[in-house]
C-alpha cells in the first residue's frame, strides 16, 4: 500500500526536524576553527547576503526565528568585532548591523570552505531533485509562515 500524500509530507517534516539538529551539529564542526557556532553563523550569514544594513527585527523575520535568539547571536558578534551596529535613521532604538572587516572576511572563509562542501555532496543528486526539494521546502515555510489556523475543529 502506497502512503497517502499527509502521511508523505509528515515524513519530509520529520526529515526536515532531523536535518536541523544535523546541521546545528556538524555546523558547529564546522565553524569552530574560526571561534563561532552554527547560531552565530546563521546570523552572520543573513547579515551579509542583505542587500544593506538590517535590523535585529529584519534580520530574524528573514531567517525565521525569534529577535531575541538574533540579539543574543549579534550581541556575540559585536563583541567578537565579526559584527558592527549603525544608526538607523527609521528607528533609533533599532540599530542596523553589517560585517566588520574581519567579519567579512570570516565570512568569506567559510562562505568557500561551504562550496567545496556542497560541490562534494552535490554530485549524489540530481538537478530535478534538488529543485523539487528547494519547491517543497519553500512552500512548508509560506505555509508555516503565517500564524497557526485558530478555527481548527476541537478533536472531541
Amino acid at each position: 500500500m502506497n502512503p497517502d500524500k499527509a502521511e508523505i509530507l509528515s515524513n519530509v517534516a520529520l526529515s526536515v526536524f532531523r536535518l536541523n539538529g544535523l546541521f546545528i551539529e556538524w555546523g558547529n564542526e564546522f565553524c569552530l576553527p574560526h571561534g563561532l557556532t552554527s547560531a552565530r553563523w546563521q546570523v552572520m550569514g543573513a547579515i551579509a547576503l542583505a542587500a544593506q544594513p538590517s535590523s535585529v527585527p529584519q534580520i530574524a523575520a528573514c531567517m525565521g526565528i525569534t529577535r531575541q535568539g538574533v540579539q543574543k547571536q549579534v550581541n556575540l558578534l559585536v563583541e567578537e568585532g565579526i559584527v558592527q551596529s549603525r544608526p538607523n535613521p527609521a528607528h533609533r532604538r533599532s540599530p542596523l548591523y553589517a560585517l566588520t572587516r574581519q567579519g567579512q572576511e570570516t565570512y568569506r572563509i567559510l562562505r568557500q570552505r561551504w562550496q567545496q562542501h556542497v560541490e562534494a555532496l552535490s554530485g549524489d543528486f540530481s538537478v530535478a531533485d534538488l529543485e523539487a526539494a528547494i519547491r517543497v521546502l519553500s512552500g512548508l515555510a509560506r505555509a508555516h509562515a503565517a500564524r497557526p489556523e485558530t478555527n481548527e475543529k476541537e478533536v472531541p
